[in-house]
């Protein structure tokens, strides 16, 4: 197997019996590594649910998912955590930032758990801060930022440690046309640079000229367009 990811049959129902709810039913997908993929799909379509589990941050009903070749294994906390901080950048909805860092040491944690050198580390905060325009912000705290401003911090902490997974969920949805234009941008050349594979969420069609493939999803069934 030489994707980068790979999904097979995944499904996830919530709840049993007369209650249960199935929010994704066999989603199949390999993604290569430098190919930047959009997701799209009606609100409650299993969007949210699908990246969720290819970030190892939530367990399937059914079905494998395969990272780099791997099987993942749900069953294992501690590797599913190593996972997370060395093999995917996750850019969620709201940024998430820790409240008592400032963005330079929000980003720092990340490289320095994924095991980079300070040097290599202060490199690359330099180069993506610049490019995100947060480099004049980069010792104030997440509260003194705007919702914007937080969400570029954000983005940037997904991609600081280069992951061969790169997951995004509409990343854009705090940031104003020309700054999520640049946002999308970074996300998809980080990609192509370090040939990791890129899914990005997204509501906004105007973005999907952007990307290389179009994947849409409708009540947790997956489609390529």
């Amino acid at each position: 197997m030489n994707a980068v990811l790979a999904c097979q049959s995944l499904s996830k129902t919530y709840g049993r019996g007369d209650l249960a709810e199935t929010a994704l039913a066999g989603a199949s997908l390999e993604l290569e590594g430098g190919q930047t993929c959009v997701l799209l799909g009606p609100s409650g379509s299993g969007k949210t649910t699908l990246l969720s589990i290819m970030g190892c941050l939530l367990s399937p009903s059914s079905g494998e998912l395969y990272i780099e070749g791997t099987r993942i294994d749900y069953g294992s906390p501690a590797r599913l955590q190593d996972l997370r901080r060395t093999k995917i950048g996750f850019v969620f909805q709201h940024a998430h930032l820790l409240p008592f860092l400032n963005v330079e040491e929000n980003l720092r944690v990340v490289g320095r758990n994924a095991g980079l050198s300070p040097r290599v580390a202060a490199q690359r905060i330099a180069e993506l801060a610049r490019r995100l325009g947060i480099w004049d912000y980069r010792h104030r705290r997440p509260g003194e930022l705007s919702g914007g401003q937080r969400q570029r911090v954000a983005i940037a902490r997904a991609v600081i440690h280069r992951p061969p997974i790169i997951l995004a969920d509409e990343p854009t949805s705090a940031l104003d046309w020309e700054n999520g234009q640049i946002a999308v941008r970074l996300l998809a050349d980080e990609a192509h640079a370090s040939g990791a594979g890129l899914v990005t969420v997204t509501h906004d069609t105007r973005l999907v000229e952007m990307f290389d493939r179009t994947l849409r999803i409708e009540c947790g069934k997956l489609y390529q367009e």
